[in-house]
């Protein structure tokens, strides 16, 4: 063995994303995960993953939630009980721990990387005293043997007497687990399985039920988050635009805020500098030579005030085409961009602005979030997409000129606090810029909802402004609250979701 040789298992993170995606397309002949399938896994039961390394190279990777028993003895199929792959079906209350994905290197089989990621998932087990852990195991050469064996249970029954060798049942057979039935159409595209599992469980020997178990008081944690209500007016130089940030952004540090959110375009106001009237298209294509300048600003800002900025959004060339896009620079120095999928019909027609392809959660301090700039929330399958990656905060910058489409964003983003149990967080402009094409006229009430359930805010409205008044709404959000209610609440529409009807596939990027 190579002397460098140097093995590491550990909890994954979102830093070991793409390494992960290498290794289930080397382990599976080039098909793979997308990305943001695997950061939903980690995000939403970050104990339940494991990585396997050897000098620093991911070669094993598993996942596990943690379910209800009667879910995972009952029949069902990988993509019902993982929501799609996604692991938003993890039950914090779960006495099960459920293993939906394990994979090694083909290169290094016979480290026993495997056995070694069996193992750790029997220490999670046993340090949270669950009853034990159940899936569904591969049985890859079923296919071979069909014929002679004519059935599953005839084939299992030859695999423990070893008359029909299949390393993958054999190896868990070794391993202490017990065969308790058989899975139809569990992966239907598993063609070496012809569709078929094995429903396999280990029973933790130190498992001792709880009774009369009390419960215990709700970990504070609380996230502090603002959004701006900024008011639209002339200025005379960008400086003059930097020093009305400073001022919101040294406000929300003063009161020790986590996240600070600023509305879609308010930058637009730069292009009243000169209050020249100017074709539409080339006010854009001038607001976009700002991008650098707006970005450096947000992010010295983020870690003068120690405060996470989602800046609004702003025109910015994105391979040659305008794209209207939100800064988000973390207080640790680092800066994301996040793309409008959906421009509206009058930024396509006036701005030559041109839609997205990706909706990536943004990983940070107080966990990851989600940017949706104004129109997209709208469309629910974008929200979802950033919940099943683990999103618990939703921030939505919007510009909207009438009663009439702001109502729209409201409602559409009380809707999306509600339907997918997270908080949403939305901000406007104010005021006019008279000589700005589509940026005359604006209507604002800026606010941060909560889902509609009895620990949370009256009508699910946890701050908000007056209308139409320069102003910021603050509230605190407590996360831990969220996840009792997504698990214990009156409703728990995550949790009762039909995985076996429907999903959001993500089919861009």
């Amino acid at each position: 063995m190579n002397k460098k040789f140097k093995l590491e298992i550990r909890k994954a993170s979102v830093k070991d994303l793409q390494g992960i995606s290498n290794l289930i397309k080397k382990v599976y002949g080039g098909a793979t995960y997308p990305v943001d399938k695997i950061r939903g896994q980690i995000n939403n039961y970050p104990e339940g993953h494991i990585v396997a390394l050897i000098n620093g190279r991911i070669i094993g990777y598993c996942a596990s939630i943690r379910l209800p028993e009667e879910e995972v003895m009952r029949p069902h199929d990988w993509k019902e009980i993982t929501g799609n792959g996604y692991g938003t079906t993890h039950d914090k209350n779960g006495n099960y721990l459920y293993g939906y994905e394990v994979c090694v290197d083909p290169d290094v089989r016979g480290q026993r990387i495997g056995q070694r990621l069996y193992s750790e998932r029997k220490k999670i087990v046993k340090y949270y005293r669950l009853k034990g852990i159940v899936f569904g195991g591969r049985i890859p050469n079923l296919h071979e043997y069909i014929d002679r064996v004519k059935t599953v249970k005839n084939y299992i029954r030859q695999v423990k007497s070893k008359k029909i060798k299949d390393p993958t049942l054999g190896f868990h057979l070794r391993n202490g687990f017990e065969v308790i039935g058989v899975l139809e159409n569990y992966l239907p595209g598993d063609k070496p399985c012809l569709g078929y599992a094995v429903h396999l469980r280990w029973k933790n020997p130190q498992y001792q039920a709880l009774t009369a178990k009390k419960k215990g008081h709700l970990r504070q944690d609380s996230v502090r988050v603002v959004s701006v209500q900024y008011k639209q007016r002339r200025i005379k130089s960008f400086k003059e635009l930097e020093t009305m940030v400073e001022y919101f952004v040294d406000v929300t540090g003063d009161y020790r805020a986590d996240f600070v959110l600023f509305p879609e375009l308010f930058t637009m106001q730069l292009l009243s500098i000169k209050n020249a009237q100017v074709a539409p298209d080339v006010a854009i294509k001038t607001m976009t030579k700002y991008a650098d300048q707006l970005k450096d600003m947000f992010r010295r800002l983020a870690i003068k005030y120690n405060v996470n900025i989602i800046g609004g959004s702003h025109p910015t060339l994105v391979d040659g085409r305008v794209r209207n896009v939100s800064y988000v620079a973390l207080r640790d120095g680092t800066l994301h961009e996040r793309e409008k999928i959906h421009p509206t019909p009058d930024e396509k027609y006036w701005w030559n602005i041109e839609g997205g392809d990706q909706v990536k959660a943004i990983e940070t301090d107080c966990g990851p979030i989600g940017i949706l700039i104004c129109y997209d929330s709208e469309f629910p399958e974008l929200t979802r997409h950033l919940v099943n990656q683990g999103i618990r905060i939703l921030f939505v910058p919007f510009l909207t000129d009438n009663r009439q489409g702001y109502c729209r964003v409201r409602y559409c983003c009380q809707a999306r606090a509600v339907e997918n149990q997270i908080y949403v967080a939305m901000a406007g402009n104010v005021g006019n810029l008279p000589r700005v094409a589509n940026m005359d006229i604006q209507y604002a009430q800026s606010s941060i909802f909560t889902p509609c359930d009895f620990p949370f805010a009256k009508d699910g409205i946890a701050a908000e402004t007056t209308p139409n008044v320069e102003m910021v709404a603050i509230a605190d959000l407590r996360t831990d609250i969220l996840e009792e209610a997504r698990a214990n609440g009156a409703v728990r529409n995550l949790k009762d979701r039909r995985h076996d009807l429907y999903n959001v596939e993500w089919r861009g990027r």
